[in-house]
């Protein structure tokens, strides 16, 4: 096939590198524009881009696709279809319209599961047991279009947003190449969502992060591992924030108030928690590197019955 690839971060850019090296031709790369990015805000190129042009193939940035320069631009061309992964713009009806085989979304939940943006980390906040892939044709709606394929994995004990990030990615590639084949063939029948099982994952932002001990040990377990690597959870400790990276239930109950230090060991710091405790077993103390609460012990002061947050 004839394909206009749309995408932008990392995730995208498994599938890219699949289609790259498949029998596809790809014509064109949407992408967003760079981005300044650290302290020296130096122009940083989308993961989609910086593939796109070492593989000479022409790229596109925008940042409304919407804009009538944008549709003008992309309505020259002719593909068969439109793959679209992660790209976070709303795709306008002309170009949803353009492609023989229509725009091909690879999403990373099990739909109508995890509508929008963070689909990947809310099933491990959740603390979902199972998550996937889908491949769906687009329509006007936020993730709405008929399902085309899925895959389904089971998460580890110790899955994070960032692991499971990596997983689907490249499930999602396979997938998306098992679809276009499909489609070609004629062998797949879109099946319509099942509304009644909608759910939306809205997006993360930094402040989601704040550990709230009044909640379970497993509901907090669960933020630890789905907001790691961004924007990770965190709570206070003498007036500085502490990045909390992996911690384990613990279902004994301990007397004291919640968010106290109950007790500590060389390995770990125990802190109770609205039900159970959780025992931390890597951090970050504001302005140190990431390391294990046995490191951080050897250095730090800090005592049961200490108060976080």
């Amino acid at each position: 096939m004839k394909l206009i690839f749309m995408g932008t971060p990392d995730f995208a850019e498994t599938s890219l590198k699949a289609l790259i090296e498949s029998e596809h031709e790809i014509e064109l790369v949407v992408t967003n524009p760079d981005k300044p990015k650290g302290r020296s805000k130096e122009m940083v190129m989308p993961p989609v881009k910086e593939l796109a042009l070492k593989h000479n193939i022409p790229v596109y940035q925008t940042e409304r696709l919407r804009n009538e320069d944008s549709i003008e631009y992309i309505m020259q061309y002719k593909p068969d279809a439109i793959i679209v992964v992660a790209f976070g713009q709303i795709v306008p009806k002309q170009i949803l319209d353009l492609p023989k085989y229509g725009c091909i979304n690879v999403h990373g939940s099990l739909l109508p599961e995890y509508r929008g943006a963070a689909p990947i980390q809310w099933a491990v906040i959740d603390g979902k047991k199972t998550a996937g892939v889908t491949t769906m044709l687009m329509d006007e709606g936020l993730d709405t279009g008929d399902m085309l394929l899925k895959t389904e994995i089971e998460l580890d004990k110790k899955e994070t947003g960032g692991s499971l990030f990596e997983k689907l990615a490249t499930l999602g590639a396979e997938l998306l190449l098992k679809t276009l084949t499909k489609l070609e063939e004629g062998t797949i029948q879109p099946e319509k969502q099942d509304e009644s099982k909608y759910t939306y994952a809205k997006m993360l932002k930094k402040e989601m992060g704040n550990i709230d001990f009044s909640k379970s040990a497993y509901e907090i377990e669960c933020l630890v591992r789905g907001l790691n690597p961004w924007p990770s959870a965190f709570t206070r400790l003498n007036d500085k924030t502490l990045k909390i990276w992996d911690c384990d239930v613990i279902e004994k109950e301990y007397d004291g108030a919640i968010g106290e230090v109950v007790e500590l060991n060389k390995k770990q710091i125990i802190v109770k928690t609205g039900k159970g405790a959780i025992a931390i077993n890597e951090l970050q103390y504001e302005g140190k590197k990431r390391m294990t609460t046995e490191e951080f012990l050897r250095g730090a002061r800090i005592e049961e019955n200490t108060i976080l947050g």
